[in-house]
């Protein structure tokens, strides 16, 4: 053989590893090889956007789950329709001025003086009267804030004044009637004379000073318009004024008292026994919470149109969206991948006709089926199940396809043929071959599916199409429709469920476009 005239000595120094790093623990060639996975996982974590995105994911889950447990100390089922569409409020953050409950709105003079009673009349159990300034100071007064008043004019109207104001939701409520039986009575005595905290309050005559019999906030004598007023001497009704009552002038109550003048905090309405005797009495609702709950009304995204706590809503429509994503992603994933592995492993008429039945399939809009199903089956199995056979029944489509394609790009490659050669059943050549190359597409997927899942059943249950609100949990979606109409006045409402759910398509893309490159078998060995 003749002498190759190109032949060179290179020495050993020239040569480089390209491939230095994480997958060699060495320079030599002899070095175990890393595992699939383990590959996988080095270049997922280079994508800081991806690995910031699985934590807000991982804490999303977290959240949902531990909710109930850390956040509140009730049940997802508890509603108080009393404290329905209230702000968000927690007692140890309202003194630094954070989640107090409160919410701006501007006063005329006699709504500021009514809000303002209701400190008033917290301080004034035995109905001896107390100042504007000992309401002021009352750890029930609802005014948060009160700006400096000025003058207005609405259309055809004469000038009014006006008062910008903070006001804390909770406490705005003030006093409420209740009807307790005699031995309910006698407890909350009880518990008054234990705890200290003052529950029941003097009841308001039926008179001409109330103007309205069943709000308890009305104590005070006042007019038409409920201009408060007092009596003179000669019984004639006098105007009072907001700076009579900043200059130490006290309302005058109109409370129910005794022959000896003793304000009355309870009356017989029905009833034959000790037990069973009616009474009717007037509570202020905050501390009548506390009786009957054992704490007081915190809640950090304030509550629903309905009274439920919305941060436990939240976490169950978190759950229930995650729920319903991950079982149709499963389902899809299963389905889709055998149908799409036989079309592109055989070819040929099956792989027709199975296309054919995919197109038809795939040719029916999604929120037609959604919607016929909802009619015509939710009221036998429910509206969940019934959404989920929908998502179902063309899910899988997307997922058939990649496979199938992916199915047409390895089936004739020389492992496989080599496979076929040696006697492998076509079992084996399909899922031990050729299926985990299509692994790294189906994972990206599947992971960008979920959000497309959550986004469409929001959109579901926003459109009402869907109805998933119930006593015991609810969906993202039925949140915001609920939220629809009135957040403007009460934008919590809107915030919080909007910011989740686009937290969670954010999150799920950034983490679905790094599991996609990180189960690339076309990136395995490469560096950055």
């Amino acid at each position: 053989m003749a002498e190759n005239k190109y032949n060179m000595n290179i020495p050993a120094e020239k040569f480089a590893f390209v491939n230095e790093g994480e997958r060699l623990r060495d320079k030599k060639f002899d070095d175990k090889p890393i595992g699939y996975l383990k590959d996988a996982w080095i270049r997922f974590r280079k994508s800081k956007a991806s690995v910031v995105a699985a934590i807000i994911i991982i804490a999303i889950i977290a959240y949902a789950f531990l909710a109930p447990v850390f956040i509140t100390s009730h049940s997802a089922t508890f509603m108080d329709s009393n404290y329905a569409k209230k702000a968000p409020r927690h007692t140890a953050l309202r003194n630094f001025g954070i989640m107090d409950g409160g919410m701006d709105r501007d006063f005329s003079e006699k709504g500021l003086i009514k809000a303002v009673a209701i400190g008033m009349a917290a301080e004034d159990a035995d109905g001896e009267g107390a100042t504007w300034a000992e309401g002021m100071e009352s750890e029930f007064q609802p005014m948060l804030e009160i700006g400096e008043g000025y003058m207005t004019k609405s259309s055809g109207k004469k000038e009014t004044l006006t008062f910008p104001g903070e006001i804390d939701n909770y406490l705005e409520v003030g006093f409420m009637y209740r009807s307790v039986e005699q031995a309910e009575y006698a407890k909350i005595v009880e518990w008054q004379n234990e705890t200290g905290i003052q529950v029941l309050y003097p009841l308001i005559e039926d008179n001409e000073w109330n103007l309205d019999v069943n709000d308890a906030n009305n104590w005070y004598k006042a007019k038409k318009g409920y201009t408060p007023v007092y009596l003179d001497a000669n019984g004639k009704a006098k105007e009072i004024t907001l700076a009579d009552l900043e200059g130490g002038m006290l309302l005058e109550d109109n409370y129910k008292r005794d022959a000896d003048g003793n304000v009355i905090d309870h009356e017989f309405t029905g009833g034959g026994s000790v037990d069973t005797a009616q009474f009717k009495v007037r509570v202020l609702y905050y501390n009548y919470y506390r009786y009957l709950y054992g704490s007081e009304p915190n809640y950090i995204m304030g509550t629903d149109s309905q009274g439920y706590d919305l941060a436990l809503r939240i976490a169950g429509g978190i759950k229930l969206s995650l729920l319903v994503a991950v079982f149709v992603c499963v389902i899809n994933f299963l389905l889709g991948a055998m149908y799409g592995a036989v079309e592109g492993y055989y070819g040929g008429w099956v792989d027709m006709i199975l296309e054919r039945v995919s197109d038809i399939l795939n040719n029916v809009p999604f929120i037609i089926v959604a919607t016929l199903f909802q009619l015509h089956l939710s009221a036998k199995v429910g509206p969940l199940p019934c959404l989920l056979f929908a998502y179902v029944v063309t899910g899988w489509i997307g997922t058939a396809y990649r496979v199938r394609t992916q199915f047409y790009r390895f089936k004739n490659q020389e492992y496989v043929m080599a496979a076929r050669t040696l006697g492998a059943r076509d079992a084996r050549i399909i899922w031990k071959h050729i299926f985990p190359n299509t692994l790294g597409t189906l994972i990206t997927s599947v992971s960008l599916s979920i959000p497309a899942t959550i986004m469409s059943e929001s959109m579901l249950s926003f459109l009402g199409i869907v109805k998933l609100g119930t006593a015991e949990s609810t969906s993202l979606g039925t949140l915001l429709s609920d939220a629809s109409s009135i957040w403007t006045n009460y934008p919590h409402l809107m915030i919080y469920p909007a910011l989740v759910i686009s937290l969670m398509m954010i999150c799920f893309n950034l983490f679905g476009n790094g599991l996609r490159d990180a189960f690339n078998p076309a990136l395995r060995g490469v560096e950055d």
